[in-house]
């Protein structure tokens, strides 16, 4: 069996990307080693930036109207971060179970005609300037590309020879879906106490994940978690257990710091938590996978495709890697705050906090960071979602996967990867947006034929499109 792209994992990363990539055309297979989807996840939260994202595949405003809205999110104790001054159509933190996102993905992706193969463990990995080669136990395949979105114990990158460097920042970190007499006023009730934190959050269907660690009590993952030992600790922290009547699912697992020294190798690519893992302090795991994931597509497809210009597949490590350690930075100096021991370090903590939390430029910084709306790639700031002339949003232009000029002079004879619209707004510049929703260039309207060429090559000013 031969496909042009082989992704090897289903999860939230490799699903978005294997969408992405049929719906430009490109021949894609998704290869996952488990036999069917679950319920069971870790992530919770979608952030702003990768609600936009979502919205430029028309898949934010499904999600959002299934879940629950957080515009201030509590980091520890009485200090929050107001995330309703966000620049962005999306200025909150949704709360929705993982898999909800996974059938959204999953459901665009077999539609763009994704093939998907379960109960595929990949055992081998070789590749030349030529392809790539994949076992599958005694099955073979071959692929022009693969990406491994195959998780924090990849196969992928084990068989690429890169290390993994970093260290546990937690250990026995209790998972629970359970059942609740009592549950919080919050839609995200999560707290810190030195000793201990808990995060309480709703699947939407009458049950709610705990997320919990004691450091009074640190065992081993394969040590079974009990209801008692959940609920003393949900007790210390937010002052009740919530009725904690049953559960469904317990779980014991530790957290990693960790990140691969390079995305790609050759033809084979790192993206998600096979590149990148974290605390889970902020929420950010599944968010900084995705967002991988949008920047490689176009880049992929692009080159497939023929026409992209040359290094620009370069460009997804020397962009996405700067972001995966910023997270690492950031999720870990959250959780280590929220960690601290001493009575008298936590108030100092919560006294510099509320000062620096007052001042709209930390606000402003940390809130961008958390969310990803402040995060920019050298020279690519990311676009705002402007009105368009005639109705529509930009962002709804980005639906159609590729390039979207916006100008207030027409523009004529431009090639097929490229949408051209009209700003709403009285403008006299012209901005070229790639199709991750990031801004490729901007300008003077003279210049930008001469700006297309660059970023689109020049085939692209010769095949006439309307929109």
């Amino acid at each position: 069996m031969h496909t042009t792209v082989a992704i090897i994992g289903a999860g939230p990363t490799g699903l978005l990307l294997a969408g992405d990539l049929a719906r430009a055309g490109v021949p894609v297979t998704l290869f996952e080693r488990r036999s069917g989807t679950s319920n069971l996840t870790r992530a919770f939260g979608v952030h702003a930036r990768t609600l936009e994202l979502l919205d430029a595949r028309g898949l934010a405003d499904g999600l959002v109207a299934g879940g629950a809205r957080v515009e201030r999110l509590r980091l520890f104790d009485r200090i929050r971060l107001d995330l309703t001054r966000l620049p962005s159509r999306y200025p909150f933190l949704l709360i929705t179970p993982q898999y909800r996102v996974e059938d959204a993905l999953t459901r665009r992706a077999v539609e763009a005609g994704v093939r998907i193969e379960r109960d595929a463990r990949l055992t081998g990995l070789r590749q030349d300037g030529e392809r790539v080669t994949l076992e599958f136990g005694e099955r073979t395949v071959t692929a022009d590309y693969v990406v491994g979105t195959d998780g924090v114990h990849s196969t992928v990158r084990e068989a690429l020879g890169l290390p993994f460097p970093g260290k546990a920042v937690l250990t026995s970190i209790m998972l629970a879906d359970v059942r609740l007499s009592d549950p919080p006023e919050d839609v995200l009730a999560v707290n810190a106490v030195g000793d201990a934190f808990a995060m309480v959050a709703p699947f939407g269907d009458g049950w709610y994940r705990i997320f919990s660690w004691d450091r009074r009590h640190q065992v081993s993952d394969d040590v079974p978690v009990t209801l008692d030992e959940l609920r003393e600790v949900t007790r210390r922290v937010h002052g009740t257990d919530f009725g904690i009547t049953e559960a469904r699912w317990l779980s014991r697992f530790h957290s990693d710091e960790r990140q691969a020294p390079r995305y790609r190798v050759g033809r084979v690519f790192l993206a998600g938590d096979a590149a990148h893992v974290h605390s889970p302090a902020g929420g950010q795991g599944m968010n900084t996978g995705l967002q991988d994931a949008a920047n490689l597509s176009w880049k992929l497809a692009a080159t497939i495709l023929g026409w992209a210009p040359a290094g620009l597949l370069d460009t997804y490590e020397t962009e996405r890697h700067p972001v995966g350690r910023l997270v690492l930075r950031s999720s870990g100096a959250l959780i280590r705050m929220a960690m601290i021991r001493s009575a008298v370090a936590r108030g100092l903590r919560n006294a510099a906090g509320s000062v620096l939390l007052a001042l709209p430029p930390v606000v402003r910084r940390a809130t961008g960071t958390i969310s990803g709306v402040g995060i920019d790639y050298p020279g690519a700031p990311r676009a705002a979602d402007v009105a368009l002339r005639g109705g529509g949003r930009l962002y709804e232009a980005l639906r159609e996967g590729r390039h979207v000029l916006i100008t207030p002079q027409p523009l004529s004879g431009y090639g097929r990867h490229l949408i051209v619209a009209a700003p709403a707004a009285d403008t006299d510049e012209a901005v070229l947006v790639r199709p991750d929703g990031y801004v490729a260039w901007r300008g003077p309207v003279s210049s930008a034929a001469t700006a297309l060429t660059g970023f689109l090559g020049p085939e692209q000013i010769s095949h006439p499109a309307t929109r």
